[in-house]
């Protein structure tokens, strides 16, 4: 009986050990990873800024922001540049991509 338990106890050690520290520790490392390239890429203004698009969302004309709102344009636009961007971070995981 003591046998079976010590057995138990070795396969939901072995788990722990393998699936969720090892995971934990890799993923934790991609996080750091990405939030500090990224930090990196604001600070030597590789990223554009936000004044750099108001400036050039400010040419456009009122008739034409009609139909953008319209469509909301306001929403679609950092929706799908948050999305390109995410796609793109997703694919250069070597794990995942």
């Amino acid at each position: 009986m003591f046998a079976i338990l010590v057995s138990a106890a070795n396969v939901a050690l072995g788990f722990l050990v393998r699936s969720v520290i090892a995971k934990f520790l890799l993923y934790f490392g991609l996080y750091f990873f990405v939030t500090e390239a990224v930090s990196l890429l604001q600070s030597a203004n590789i990223l554009p800024s936000a004044a750099s698009l108001a400036g050039a969302f400010g040419s456009i004309g009122s008739d034409v922001w009609y139909f953008l709102d319209l469509c909301a344009f306001s929403y679609g636009a950092p929706l799908l540049v948050s999305a390109y961007v995410t796609r793109f971070i997703i694919r250069r995981l070597p794990i995942i991509g």
